[in-house]
Order: C-alpha cells, then sequence, then structure tokens
C-alpha cells in the first residue's frame, strides 16, 4: 500500500471539504425547500379555484377603471382578496357575487393564510424539534460503538455486536455515502455522512466518548487515516480495523488499532479450510455467527471455576487470557484458573438467546 505524504497532508487538511450531517432513527423529516414547494403549489391552486369562481359570476363585479371584469382582472382580484390586500377597486356588486364572497371566497382566504402561515411555522417547528433531539442525543450518548463504513463488513460486524446484547440506540454509523446513512437509519442506527478522515465528522459522531470503534471502509489507506484520527481523539476506546492486504496490518496496529482482521484473507483462509472440509467450514462459519448454533465467546473465570483446569468447566474452553498473554487451554503455563483470567469458550446459542457485551447468556426478551 502506498500512503504519499502529500496525499495524506491534502486529506488532513481539509482541501476536499465534504458536506457532514447528523441523522437519527424514526421519522424521516422532509426538507424544507421541499415543504415550501409543496405549500406553494397549494396556495397556487386555492389561488386559480377562486379566480375561477370570480370568472364563472364576472357579471356580478364591477371594476371602477373599466367596468367589465376580464380572466385577468379575476386573477388580480383573488389575489387581493386571498391575500387581505383588498384595494376595492374591484367590487362584489350583484347578491349572487357577495354571497359567493361569503360562504365560498371567505374560506379560500382562510385556507389560504393557513397555509402560509402553516408553512413558516412548519419549517420551524420541525427545525427545531430535530435540533432538540439532536442535542438530546448528543448529551445522552456515551460508551457508544462507533462504525465507520456501513457496506458488507461494516452491516456485518455492527449486526454481530449488537446480537451480543449492544442497543442499536448505542450504535452511530459514519459514511460519506447518503445511501449507506439512510440505510443505516432505516435498520434503527444514528448516521453521520461525511468522510471519517476528518476529526469534525468523527467529533460529529461523538468518537471521543466512545468505548469501542469499528473501522470497515472499502480502502486500506482510508483505514489508516481513520484509525489515527480515531486514536487522537480517544485514548481509551477499543479500536478493530479491517484491511485487504495482509501487509498492511503492522500499518494498522502502529495507527493505533487493538486488533485487526485482514478481510480478504480470512475469506481466503476459510474457503480453503471448506475446501479440505465442508463440513469445517460450516463449523467455523457457525462459530463466528453471533446468536445460533455455536457461539465463540469471551467470559470471565467465574468463582466456582476458581481453582480448575480448563478442561474442568462446562464450557469447551478453548484459550486463556491471562493479563496480556493468549494461552491455549492445553498450555502448561495455565495451570488452573484465576479469577482474574477470561476464558475464549465455544457454547450453544439457544434458541431466543442474548449476550451482554461480557458474553453472558441472557434469557429472551
Amino acid at each position: 500500500m502506498k500512503l504519499p505524504g502529500q496525499d495524506v497532508i491534502a486529506r488532513r487538511s481539509g482541501e476536499h471539504r465534504v458536506t457532514h450531517r447528523v441523522e437519527l432513527p424514526g421519522k424521516a423529516v422532509g426538507h424544507p425547500v421541499h415543504q415550501v414547494a409543496r405549500r406553494m403549489v397549494m396556495a397556487l391552486l386555492v389561488l386559480v379555484a377562486t379566480a375561477l369562481i370570480v370568472y364563472a359570476d364576472r357579471a356580478g363585479y364591477h371594476d371602477d377603471s373599466d367596468g367589465p371584469v376580464d380572466l385577468l382582472d379575476a386573477f388580480y382580484y383573488a389575489t387581493v382578496t386571498l391575500s387581505t390586500t383588498g384595494y376595492g377597486d374591484i367590487t362584489p356588486v350583484s347578491d349572487g357575487a357577495r354571497l359567493a364572497n361569503t360562504l365560498v371566497i371567505t374560506p379560500l382566504r382562510v385556507l389560504f393564510l393557513i397555509i402560509l402561515v402553516g408553512t413558516t411555522l412548519e419549517v420551524l417547528t420541525e427545525r427545531t424539534r430535530e435540533e432538540w433531539r439532536l442535542n438530546r442525543w448528543r448529551s445522552a450518548l456515551r460508551d457508544h460503538t462507533v462504525v465507520i463504513g456501513f457496506g458488507t463488513k461494516g452491516r456485518s460486524a455492527v449486526q454481530t455486536v449488537c446480537a451480543t446484547g449492544l442497543r442499536k440506540e448505542q450504535v452511530v454509523v459514519v459514511d460519506p455515502s447518503s445511501r449507506a446513512i439512510d440505510a443505516a437509519t432505516a435498520e434503527g442506527y444514528a448516521g453521520v455522512m461525511g468522510d471519517a478522515t476528518r476529526t469534525e465528522v468523527l467529533v460529529r459522531a461523538e468518537v471521543h466518548r466512545a468505548r469501542q470503534i469499528i473501522v470497515a471502509p472499502q480502502r486500506d489507506d482510508t483505514a489508516v487515516l481513520v484509525t489515527l484520527t480515531a486514536r487522537q481523539l480517544n485514548r481509551g476506546a477499543k479500536i478493530v480495523a479491517a484491511v485487504r492486504e495482509e501487509e498492511n496490518v503492522p500499518l494498522l496496529k502502529q495507527s493505533g488499532a487493538d486488533a485487526v482482521v485482514t478481510s480478504s484473507g480470512a475469506a481466503g483462509r476459510l474457503l480453503g479450510l471448506s475446501m479440505l472440509s465442508p463440513a469445517a467450514g460450516m463449523v467455523m462459519e457457525d462459530l463466528i455467527q453471533q446468536g445460533s448454533g455455536l457461539d465463540i465467546v469471551e467470559r470471565p473465570v467465574v468463582r466456582a471455576e476458581a481453582g480448575r483446569t480448563p478442561r474442568e468447566t462446562d464450557d469447551l474452553v478453548v484459550s486463556v487470557i491471562r493479563g496480556h498473554r493468549v494461552l491455549g487451554y492445553d498450555d502448561p503455563a495455565v495451570g488452573t484458573l484465576q479469577l482474574t483470567d477470561r476464558l475464549i469458550a465455544i457454547v450453544r446459542a439457544a434458541p431466543g438467546t442474548r449476550v451482554t457485551p461480557d458474553n453472558r447468556p441472557l434469557p429472551s426478551d
């Protein structure tokens, strides 16, 4: 992978500005321009209807300037009447015209005013409501998960994390594509549209207060820049990144990623395993799919397991995490389990159950 210094500086210095916005899940709010356009069409329809009513009964109206009322005079009268200007140069003189003004044109005038005033009130109200929702969301967002990139990798990653009990309200998706953000909000996640290599975009996603960050963009160089920026904003978050090329794994770890997954390499190894043994490939696929069949989980050692060997636990223990070391279940250094250890174990995922972030089973809702 090539990371020219000039390219990095250009990306981070704002040479290419990207519009970013925050979208929360829920009822979609129409764009103010569309709302105004819709209201204007309604107002024009009321104006045309009023003018046609006046023109149909034009004999009952008198124009002080030239006497008879033509089509232009009818539209002029409808305009000044609906807008409550009322110059008085054209007036209804017959009983039928005056009755039509009382029973038909006056209600149309009220409807016209409601449309005009309602447009302003609706736009202001919806903007205020969205600002209030956004401020409340920001103030309540703590220890959440930020997903950079909502493609196949990012979508699968967040679905797996949510299968462990994480609420969708605690997930924020960042993606430069408006279509991806729309898909994320449709699934119940908050979305921030913008270039995640830019600091202000990650700040809008509240990365500095996140507990874990999933970096899954389409390009490896983007993953490096995002990881660097995210680590600068949040020193304590757990960052997991995905790359396409194996040679970029050390670069991601140097950038601040706690774990790096090579998507192409992992897919290739699974393909090779499935070729050697289709059943083994199915088992591995089942293990990495949370919530069904067999699950591979990380959990703490319970008090009843302390002092025992990994083979003596109820679950099928694969590895033991002791401090910063990951030891195999048969490693002589494991000895007996300690309360400070954590276990990587294979468990049966019961239907209708979910697990906590510590991968402890919870009853179904």
